[in-house]
């Protein structure tokens, strides 16, 4: 069968989902990351290994939507509950400007009453002080959130904060894109033809965009195959995902407990994700949620990419992961498995080699 698969992965048609649903419940882990290596090989034969400078400022925790799997929201009235002032926002943004950092991650709870305007001013105002750095701010979710808060369609409230300064969309909130998934663990938030529909209004609108998957809390293997082939089928519409990240459900402090995924349930799923997203240019290596050491076992199998130094990420270390990566540490880990570590904008243009 994986001899069948990888015939096939070296032309096309691509897998179907049968296909992939069998490599990634009956195929050997090692056979499939060889697979997911020798497609990285010829889609990245330079040998090199990309991270970007950037600072994750999650600008408030007051969240309406009360995801089951999500250890950082609260309530309005909760004594830890938080809004940052732009003041604030902007000394953590001179941080990582004085880092060289060159991308600015933005993304918070839904907030009950923070309407465009918020937004709009805080991105004006980041372009003027700091324009250097790209503004990748703002998931589906958000999107939608303050559309309807502020009584706008979608498509106007994305073309409003575009021209305000927002540059490009992470792929948070993506979860499984199955529906019935997604009821389980998150019942408030969009389903997910909301959040296509928002990836693809902004790769309308000339703004690239990043896809995600959380993965290891409630979905069943053909859950992970849908969400992988739903990706492979907006990127082949709209050809506006710069990078895929597939990362693991962190169970701490959260509502919906439980186990997450193993390491080699990480790595299966990573590889899998380079074998059928053959229309998504990079892979990224989760060292967030994984750490660094198998982030580095990660770029042999099928990842190319090791984010972001993330000078900051509250987010995931609610539920207790806390691991740190600095630039020197990103270039050593890259180095030490015997790549060319290399700085990145947000939309792969290489800035410098190490």
């Amino acid at each position: 069968m994986l001899v069948d698969a990888g015939r096939k992965i070296t032309s096309a048609p691509p897998l179907d989902q049968a296909e992939a649903l069998r490599l990634l419940t009956e195929a050997d882990l090692l056979e499939v990351g060889k697979l997911a290596d020798g497609i990285r090989r010829v889609k990245h034969p330079h040998n090199r290994v990309t991270f970007v400078i950037d600072r994750n400022v999650n600008y408030t925790n007051i969240c309406e939507s009360k995801c089951r799997f999500c250890a950082f929201y609260r309530n309005a009235d909760a004594a830890d509950a938080y809004l940052l002032d732009y003041d604030t926002i902007f000394a953590k943004v001179q941080e990582l400007v004085d880092h060289d950092g060159t991308q600015l991650l933005m993304q918070g709870g839904l907030h009950p009453t923070l309407q465009i305007d918020w937004f709009e001013e805080l991105f004006r105002q980041l372009q003027q002080r700091f324009p250097q750095l790209q503004i990748h701010s703002l998931s589906p979710a958000e999107v939608t959130h303050v559309a309807r808060l502020s009584g706008l369609s979608m498509p106007e409230c994305l073309r409003r904060l575009q021209a305000a300064g927002l540059d490009s969309v992470p792929g948070g909130g993506a979860e499984v894109l199955v529906d019935t998934v997604r009821q389980e663990i998150s019942p408030n938030k969009i389903g997910w033809r909301q959040w296509a529909q928002v990836m693809e209004e902004a790769h309308r609108l000339g703004m690239r965009t990043t896809a995600t998957m959380m993965f290891g809390s409630r979905e069943r293997p053909q859950d992970i195959v849908e969400h992988l082939f739903r990706i492979r089928e907006i990127q082949a519409k709209t050809g506006g995902f710069t990078a895929f990240i597939p990362w693991t459900f962190q169970p701490d402090n959260t509502e919906l407990g439980g186990e997450t995924a193993s390491g080699v349930e990480y790595l299966k799923v990573l590889s899998l994700s380079r074998i059928i997203l053959d229309n998504v240019e990079n892979i990224q290596a989760s060292w967030v949620t994984q750490g660094a050491r198998m982030a580095q076992v990660a770029l042999f199998f099928g990842a190319n990419d090791l984010g972001g130094t993330m000078l900051e990420e509250n987010v995931v270390a609610a539920a207790g992961i806390s691991f740190r990566m600095s630039r020197e540490e990103i270039v050593e880990l890259a180095r030490g498995a015997g790549f060319i570590p290399a700085r990145r904008t947000t939309e792969y243009q290489i800035l410098e080699e190490y």
